[in-house]
């Protein structure tokens, strides 16, 4: 297996994680917050989803979905590409309108397809490829980079299963 191919499996699995921790879930589910410290499913989702849209995109070179398809208008949010939730308050992520879970996972399928797209043109020896990114201690290099996505939308997918199993027992492996 290539290492492009490895990325690819794994962000695969995040989506069929999400698409279970969402499924049958309606509005008042994805906007519950079991404390108003929580992020709610409906925000992980999104917010899971943007830092995807808006990593690779970076490092394809390209616009983000987000903007490029329009995606911020059927969220009827603002076309601001920077706001992918990072750094929100409580009061932000209690604010946050969640748009239907399909919505969301429409959302994810076009990042993802994107994604792979992007991913489907490197080579291993891409992956050593140091980013510009003087902010950060370490080298960041595309590698790092693609990790550090897997590792967030990894988490914030277990997250959505977790806040489920607290709105309605056993999490998505009830689905």
């Amino acid at each position: 297996m290539e290492s492009a191919e490895l990325i690819v499996d794994a962000l695969e699995r995040i989506s069929r994680t999400l698409a279970r921790g969402l499924s049958e879930m309606k509005d008042e589910d994805l906007r519950w917050q079991p404390s108003a410290d929580t992020n709610p499913m409906g925000w992980l989702a999104w917010h899971l989803t943007r830092i995807q849209d808006d990593h690779l995109s970076a490092l394809a070179g390209r616009e983000q979905a987000w903007t490029a398809d329009g995606w911020h208008a059927r969220f009827d949010m603002d076309s601001d590409d920077k706001d992918r939730g990072w750094g929100h308050t409580s009061e932000q992520v209690s604010a946050f309108r969640s748009p239907d879970a399909q919505m969301l996972l429409d959302y994810h399928a076009a990042v993802l397809a994107r994604s792979k797209a992007y991913l489907a043109t490197l080579s291993s020896g891409d992956l050593d490829r140091v980013l510009d990114e003087p902010q950060w201690k370490e080298t960041v290099t595309v590698g790092i980079r693609l990790v550090s996505v897997i590792s967030d939308n990894m988490q914030h997918a277990g997250q959505i299963a977790y806040v489920r199993g607290l709105r309605h027992g056993l999490g998505w492996q009830g689905a």
